[in-house]
């Protein structure tokens, strides 16, 4: 790529050092000159000035947390999206489920990704109610939460469990009634996985195709950087095709499962680590909010929200839980000493308190306190401010959820729980103030991947029903654009080569229509749309990427669909 020097209406560095700049200079991939545009023709001497047209270039938005793959293969086509965000109400589902039986050969079974009992509000349905939407289809909703999947008796009587049932698996269970029949319901991964994986692997299409899909989608909204968080070693060849892609648009950082044998060991690949690299090891010390499984110390309500998601408060406290204390403590023994960087699942405030004994017990017997350890925590919804500031004398990392406060704010604040702790849902203040690195995520595709929507809630502190809850929490605009930027890069451990505009830096980019520090704060999603990308100092086009991936056989990864199954989301 030829020398360049970009411009744009203006140019927001996030080095507090530098703030602002008339142009960055790019060569080689990576930034040479920030400043003025003569300090930059005096670094680049001869090169190309190109105007961006945007109304403002920012360093490329990085996603902390995220599931490319499993979110491109659960969403896209073949598969059915009828989350919230696509489909609001039960009207909008039920025509997603009309047109894919209209548009479906009848012999290949229907996958639909998005279920969510507290938004849509339904009750959470069994093979009574998906037959008589799908008669004998074979069908199968997934919740949002990824932690159930509902199905119809022709799936049932598919696999010979009408006449066989199966047992429960080890860590997961399919509901039955009194008879001990299958009702359509199975819960938590090896539940999952027990009806999800046969099917998956006869939906057709080409799963490739549809992670890059998704690829595509993250990088409409401006991101540049994301993070695998369900990393096993069989999704490895699909990373490293979609890697070597023309206008790849996203650098990855892999989370291995902590419960794949050898999680602790190196990624063998030849991909460049600018573009594939191994972050860290992933745990699950809890489960949904969505679906009651959480480790709190404070009850659900009884509600006729909570009752249709059929909440009740008998798998929460300690029952929520994962894990005892004593399995995080041998599971750390045994993968600390490899120097794997470490990050926890918690939502409950029971959880956090749990992790954060384990990470200080760990991190004080390996000698690793004082450290740039990077360790991490994952969307700590009731995390408290005490618990927050002890994340930070412990320097470990925060990595929240604003989606969860925007989507279910409303539910969270006086309907789930009581004000005094969903008003605090996501308790944005609390944790800046920690000193801890704070960065927010979408969890894709439990949200969408929309960093600006996330800023935007972070601030106002304003729900999708444009709610103000929780005021106490509000952020400002700074913090927030650091979250989904430098202090994202810092979770990834990434921060010496994204997350600012800064020499030596890559030449990752984001333009904007808008210059987000100008605009009304409760309209940046709306006002501050991303105009395109670049990673490397190449403008990415999607189409060009997505039109390589069309020339790749489908049979080369007919089994990625059961690989990004094979563990949790979020």
């Amino acid at each position: 790529m030829a020398d360049q020097i970009l411009t744009a209406g203006s140019i927001i560095t996030m080095d507090d050092a530098n703030p602002r700049a008339e142009a960055v200079a790019v060569s080689d991939g990576k930034i040479v000159a920030v400043g003025s545009l003569a300090e930059c023709h005096a670094a680049l001497p001869g090169a190309e000035v190109v105007d961006t047209k945007a109304a403002a270039l920012m360093p490329g938005f990085i996603e902390s947390h995220g599931h490319p793959i499993l979110s491109g293969v659960a969403t896209q086509h073949p598969a059915y999206s009828i989350s919230p965000w696509d489909a609001p109400t039960w009207d909008d589902v039920l025509a997603i489920f009309t047109k894919a039986m209209d548009s479906t050969d009848p012999s290949l079974p229907l996958l639909f990704n998005g279920f969510d009992a507290l938004l849509h509000e339904r009750n959470i349905p069994d093979a009574s109610v998906l037959d008589a939407i799908f008669g004998d289809r074979v069908a199968l909703v997934a919740d949002n939460s990824g932690h159930g999947v509902y199905f119809t008796t022709a799936l049932i009587k598919k696999n010979g469990w009408d006449v066989n049932p199966p047992a429960d698996p080890v860590g997961g269970s399919l509901s039955r009634d009194a008879d001990g029949n299958l009702t359509g319901q199975a819960w938590e991964l090896p539940g999952l996985l027990m009806v999800v994986q046969p099917v998956m692997n006869q939906l057709g299409g080409n799963p490739l195709h549809s992670a890059m899909l998704f690829y595509k989608l993250m990088a409409s909204y401006g991101i540049t950087s994301t993070s695998e968080m369900t990393y096993n070693r069989a999704l490895l060849p699909a990373y490293e095709a979609i890697a070597q892609m023309p206008h790849n648009p996203l650098r990855i950082s892999l989370y291995h499962v902590s419960t794949e044998d050898g999680c602790e060991l190196p990624v063998d690949s030849k991909i460049s680590t600018d573009l594939l690299v191994k972050g860290g090891i992933k745990l699950w010390a809890d489960g949904s909010p969505w679906i009651g499984n959480v480790a709190v110390t404070f009850p659900y309500l009884e509600t006729d929200a909570t009752k249709r998601a059929g909440i009740t408060n008998d798998r929460t406290g300690d029952k929520g839980l994962n894990y005892t204390r004593t399995d995080i403590d041998r599971i750390l023994d045994k993968l600390v000493p490899s120097g794997s960087q470490m990050s926890i699942h918690i939502n409950g405030d029971l959880g956090l308190d749990m992790v954060l004994d384990a990470f200080e017990h760990a991190l004080t017997k390996y000698e690793l306190l004082g450290t740039k350890h990077g360790w991490r925590v994952e969307h700590v919804g009731a995390g408290r401010r005490d618990q927050f500031e002890r994340a930070g004398r412990l320097g470990i990392q925060i990595s929240m959820s604003p989606f969860q406060f925007y989507y279910w704010g409303d539910l969270l604040d006086g309907q789930m729980f009581d004000s005094k702790y969903g008003s605090q849902w996501q308790a944005f203040r609390d944790a800046f103030d920690s000193g801890s690195p704070v960065a927010f995520h979408n969890d894709g595709a439990v949200s969408p991947p929309i960093p600006m929507l996330n800023v935007q809630a972070a601030v106002t502190r304003r729900t999708r029903s444009g709610a103000l809850r929780g005021e106490n929490q509000q952020i400002s605009l700074h913090e927030a654009l650091l979250a989904e930027t430098l202090n994202a890069a810092k979770l990834l451990k990434r921060e010496h080569l994204v997350g600012s505009l800064e020499v030596g830096k890559l030449a990752d980019f984001v333009e904007l229509s808008a210059d987000p520090y100008a605009v009304d704060e409760h309209k940046l999603n709306d006002e501050c749309t991303v105009l395109g990308t670049w990673l490397g100092g190449q403008r990415i086009d999607l189409d060009v990427f997505m039109n390589a991936g069309q020339a790749v056989p489908a049979h080369e990864y007919k089994d990625l669909h059961t690989h990004a199954h094979a563990s949790h989301r979020c």
